[in-house]
Protein backbone atom coordinates (compact mmCIF):
# COMPACT_ATOMS: atom_id res chain seq x y z
CA UNK A 1 0.00 0.00 0.00
CA UNK A 2 1.38 3.11 -1.23
CA UNK A 3 2.58 5.43 2.18
CA UNK A 4 1.16 9.29 0.74
CA UNK A 5 1.49 12.46 3.40
CA UNK A 6 -1.05 14.65 2.92
CA UNK A 7 -0.72 18.36 4.86
CA UNK A 8 -4.06 20.61 4.60
CA UNK A 9 -5.07 24.39 5.96
CA UNK A 10 -8.20 25.87 5.53
CA UNK A 11 -8.54 30.02 6.11
CA UNK A 12 -11.90 31.92 6.30
CA UNK A 13 -12.59 36.12 6.57
CA UNK A 14 -14.98 36.54 9.13
CA UNK A 15 -16.59 33.05 10.38
CA UNK A 16 -18.52 33.17 8.50
CA UNK A 17 -17.27 34.42 5.63
CA UNK A 18 -14.98 34.15 2.82
CA UNK A 19 -12.91 30.88 2.57
CA UNK A 20 -10.16 29.29 1.15
CA UNK A 21 -8.65 26.07 1.08
CA UNK A 22 -5.42 24.25 0.27
CA UNK A 23 -3.93 20.71 -0.04
CA UNK A 24 -0.51 19.32 -0.43
CA UNK A 25 -0.42 15.60 -1.78
CA UNK A 26 2.83 13.68 -1.64
CA UNK A 27 3.99 10.51 -2.72
CA UNK A 28 7.96 10.13 -3.03
CA UNK A 29 8.93 13.07 -4.95
CA UNK A 30 5.96 13.70 -6.68
CA UNK A 31 3.94 16.37 -5.45
CA UNK A 32 0.72 18.01 -6.20
CA UNK A 33 -0.82 21.37 -5.18
CA UNK A 34 -4.45 22.22 -5.43
CA UNK A 35 -6.69 24.51 -3.40
CA UNK A 36 -10.48 25.74 -3.86
CA UNK A 37 -12.94 27.97 -1.98
CA UNK A 38 -16.17 29.33 -1.11
CA UNK A 39 -18.38 32.56 -0.65
CA UNK A 40 -19.84 31.83 2.33
CA UNK A 41 -18.02 29.19 4.73
CA UNK A 42 -16.79 28.50 7.82
CA UNK A 43 -12.99 28.02 8.80
CA UNK A 44 -13.23 24.52 9.93
CA UNK A 45 -15.79 23.82 6.93
CA UNK A 46 -12.65 25.06 4.76
CA UNK A 47 -10.37 22.55 6.61
CA UNK A 48 -12.30 19.68 6.73
CA UNK A 49 -12.54 20.39 3.10
CA UNK A 50 -9.33 20.29 2.47
CA UNK A 51 -8.99 16.44 3.77
CA UNK A 52 -11.39 15.51 2.08
CA UNK A 53 -10.55 17.08 -0.91
CA UNK A 54 -6.93 15.64 -0.70
CA UNK A 55 -8.40 11.68 -0.35
CA UNK A 56 -10.66 12.47 -2.89
CA UNK A 57 -7.74 12.73 -5.64
CA UNK A 58 -6.14 9.32 -4.65
CA UNK A 59 -7.06 6.83 -6.97
CA UNK A 60 -6.63 3.54 -5.09
CA UNK A 61 -6.57 2.77 -0.93
CA UNK A 62 -3.47 4.35 0.83
CA UNK A 63 -1.97 4.55 3.76
CA UNK A 64 -1.90 8.54 4.54
CA UNK A 65 -0.33 10.43 6.60
CA UNK A 66 -2.49 14.28 7.25
CA UNK A 67 -0.66 17.25 8.96
CA UNK A 68 -3.44 19.63 9.92
CA UNK A 69 -3.29 22.93 12.07
CA UNK A 70 -6.92 22.04 12.70
CA UNK A 71 -7.38 20.94 16.63
CA UNK A 72 -10.80 20.43 15.60
CA UNK A 73 -10.22 17.41 12.84
CA UNK A 74 -7.36 16.09 14.92
CA UNK A 75 -8.78 16.08 18.47
CA UNK A 76 -12.46 14.99 16.40
CA UNK A 77 -10.71 11.52 14.86
CA UNK A 78 -7.56 11.08 17.55
CA UNK A 79 -9.88 11.28 20.73
CA UNK A 80 -13.23 9.59 18.94
CA UNK A 81 -15.85 12.01 19.30
CA UNK A 82 -16.86 11.89 16.05
CA UNK A 83 -17.54 8.27 16.22
CA UNK A 84 -19.63 9.30 19.34
CA UNK A 85 -21.54 11.79 17.02
CA UNK A 86 -22.03 9.12 14.07
CA UNK A 87 -23.44 6.51 16.63
CA UNK A 88 -25.58 9.52 18.56
CA UNK A 89 -26.73 10.37 14.52
CA UNK A 90 -24.78 13.11 14.58
CA UNK A 91 -25.95 14.89 17.80
CA UNK A 92 -23.10 15.80 21.20
CA UNK A 93 -22.85 14.61 24.43
CA UNK A 94 -24.41 18.24 25.05
CA UNK A 95 -27.51 17.49 23.27
CA UNK A 96 -26.85 19.72 20.36
CA UNK A 97 -26.08 19.08 16.64
CA UNK A 98 -22.60 18.15 15.29
CA UNK A 99 -21.37 20.71 13.08
CA UNK A 100 -20.42 19.82 9.53
CA UNK A 101 -22.23 16.61 9.71
CA UNK A 102 -22.11 16.30 5.79
CA UNK A 103 -18.65 16.71 6.25
CA UNK A 104 -18.03 14.20 8.50
CA UNK A 105 -19.36 11.52 6.95
CA UNK A 106 -17.83 12.19 3.53
CA UNK A 107 -14.42 12.05 5.69
CA UNK A 108 -15.61 8.72 7.37
CA UNK A 109 -16.59 7.16 4.23
CA UNK A 110 -13.19 7.72 2.62
CA UNK A 111 -11.45 7.00 5.85
CA UNK A 112 -12.70 3.61 5.21
CA UNK A 113 -10.96 3.33 1.93
CA UNK A 114 -7.65 4.80 3.23
CA UNK A 115 -5.76 3.52 6.48
CA UNK A 116 -5.47 8.36 7.85
CA UNK A 117 -3.44 8.68 10.70
CA UNK A 118 -3.85 12.84 11.61
CA UNK A 119 -0.86 14.81 13.03
CA UNK A 120 -1.70 18.43 14.38
CA UNK A 121 1.29 21.22 14.05
CA UNK A 122 1.04 24.11 15.33
CA UNK A 123 -0.07 26.54 12.58
CA UNK A 124 2.10 29.94 11.65
CA UNK A 125 5.18 28.37 13.33
CA UNK A 126 7.51 28.36 10.47
CA UNK A 127 6.49 24.53 9.27
CA UNK A 128 6.76 24.45 5.22
CA UNK A 129 4.36 22.51 4.10
CA UNK A 130 1.33 24.08 6.33
CA UNK A 131 2.68 27.70 5.65
CA UNK A 132 2.26 26.53 1.84
CA UNK A 133 -1.53 25.20 2.42
CA UNK A 134 -2.30 28.32 4.08
CA UNK A 135 -0.91 31.02 1.55
CA UNK A 136 -2.86 28.74 -1.27
CA UNK A 137 -6.21 28.95 1.04
CA UNK A 138 -5.53 32.77 2.04
CA UNK A 139 -5.10 33.38 -2.25
CA UNK A 140 -8.83 31.20 -2.73
CA UNK A 141 -10.20 33.17 0.17
CA UNK A 142 -8.93 36.55 -1.08
CA UNK A 143 -10.50 35.68 -4.48
CA UNK A 144 -14.01 35.35 -2.98
CA UNK A 145 -13.58 38.33 -1.18
CA UNK A 146 -13.21 40.37 -3.69
CA UNK A 147 -15.79 38.47 -6.05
Amino acid sequence: MKQIQLFTDGACSGNPGAGGWGAILRYGTYQKEFSGGEAHTTNNRMELTAVIEGLNHLKEPCQVTVTTDSKYITDSINRKWVFSWEKHNWVKSDGKPALNADLWKELLRLMQIHQVQFIWVKGHAGHPENERCDALAVMQRDKFQTG
